[in-house]
């Protein structure tokens, strides 16, 4: 009882002392924690100008003078100015954009871009509802898009065909009949546009199968969930045909979409067989069974049926998204079957994989800024919640930073046109 009376006695005294140390201080001051304090010492006129320039310093509660009382790890000039001593300081690389210029470490240029164009044999173009400002476009509407693309910086353009539905089939043969709409079409533009533009092509045969799949679908249950199964090498026979004809028709690089093993290394062999060893081939290496293709599948009507034997989605073909290391597998594997370049779909969801890509291979990454990225920013931008012009840009900034030396984008030319002005 003794001691605890003594430690009583010792807290009342230290209390008492502290509150007669508060009432005879010249200041007592109660300050938000950002705040920095004044020193009482300096000139009323020296202390206005700082208290402007120390906005966050916020009073709750004063009396008489600001007590004088130092910030850890801060010191003060000879002019009393606070000074936080660092010698290196990275906003110095900042301060103006001459300097922001030289130092920056990746630019977005009109070179860079690949634009689709979505056609279709009708003889007029549709808007696309849930893609604003994209349209199926007709032949010429499509041969002058390419012409304004090209004006623009942007000379490498991909085709993608909604294929009328009674020329659709499980085996998809339409997608290599050399008199086809996407033959005709590669040749008229190249007849137009020569050297000036890359036309690259679409390799799988979902735009032209009855059954809504990049690949030939079983007849059988044996597959994922009781469907049929999609049927792996008979359907590479089919996209090496489809590559043969439209290289025949004079496209420059086929870009494989499908996901079959071994069809980089058969469609190469093919190509080259036939003469075509200077064909291009994209591989799309690291393509997720996504829900941002949404909008594409409404554009060409190449989704899944429900009412076929077919499975409801593309999960037994298409990369899991919540894997990266198997990106690793498909790159090394379409690398080594003779790819020129790999391709990572979608993209700004999936910047660690052409990270990840960028990191393991020598050989270029592309990235598809897809149709569900593109729509959101134009659903934003319509409501006036971001401009779109500068989230555009960031976002085809972000795939070159993250390692993409090409960029797929819905947003092509008109990207170009901004960086053009």
């Amino acid at each position: 009882m003794v001691k605890g009376s003594a430690m009583f006695v010792r807290g009342s005294f230290l209390l008492a002392v502290s509150s007669a140390l508060l009432v005879t201080s010249d200041a007592f001051v109660v300050l938000q924690p950002s705040a920095r304090l004044h020193k009482s010492a300096h000139a009323s006129a020296h202390a206005a100008r700082r208290s402007e320039c120390l906005s966050g310093l916020k009073m709750t509660a004063v009396e008489r003078n600001v007590m004088k009382e130092s910030i850890y790890g801060l010191k003060q000039r000879s002019n009393g100015d606070i000074w936080v001593p660092q010698r290196a300081r990275p906003r110095r690389n900042r301060k103006n954009e001459g300097l922001r210029s030289m130092v920056r470490e990746n630019r977005v240029e009109p070179a860079n871009f690949i634009y689709p164009l979505f056609v279709h044999t009708k003889d007029s173009n549709e808007k696309i509802d849930s893609m604003p400002g994209c349209e199926r476009h007709t032949e010429e509407s499509c041969l002058r898009e390419v012409g304004e693309a090209v004006a623009e910086g942007v000379s490498n353009i991909i085709l993608f065909p909604k294929i009328p539905e009674e020329l659709k089939s499980n085996s998809a043969d339409e997608c290599y009949n050399p008199a086809g709409f996407i033959p005709s079409l590669i040749s008229k533009i190249k007849s137009r546009y020569g050297g000036s533009v890359n036309v690259w092509t679409d390799v799988a045969l979902d735009p032209y199968s009855d059954q809504g799949h990049d690949g030939m679908v079983s007849t059988d249950k044996r597959g994922d969930g009781g469907k049929g199964r999609i049927l792996n090498d008979e359907t590479v026979e089919q996209l090496c045909r489809q590559a043969l004809a439209q290289a025949r028709a004079g496209a420059d690089v086929v870009a494989p979409s499908d996901m079959m093993d071994g069809r980089i290394g058969a469609i190469r062999d093919a190509l080259d067989s036939d003469g075509f060893t200077d064909v291009s081939i994209v591989a799309y290496t690291a393509k997720y069974a996504s829900a941002f293709y949404g909008p594409f599948r409404d554009a060409l009507d190449s989704a899944p049926r429900e009412s076929s034997n077919a499975p409801p989605n593309k999960k037994t073909y298409q990369m899991d998204p919540a894997n990266s290391r198997e990106a690793l597998v498909e790159a090394a594997l379409d690398s080594a079957e003779g790819a020129d370049m790999l391709m990572v779909k979608p993209g700004m969801p999936y910047l660690d994989i052409i990270k990840l890509l960028k990191d393991n291979t020598n050989l270029p990454i592309s990235a598809y800024h897809v149709s569900g990225e593109y729509a959101m920013l134009k659903a934003a931008a319509e409501r006036g919640w971001v401009n779109e012009r500068d989230v555009a840009l960031e976002t085809l900034l972000c795939f070159k930073r993250a390692g993409a030396d090409a960029i797929l984008t819905y947003y092509a030319k008109q990207a170009a046109r901004w960086l053009n002005e």
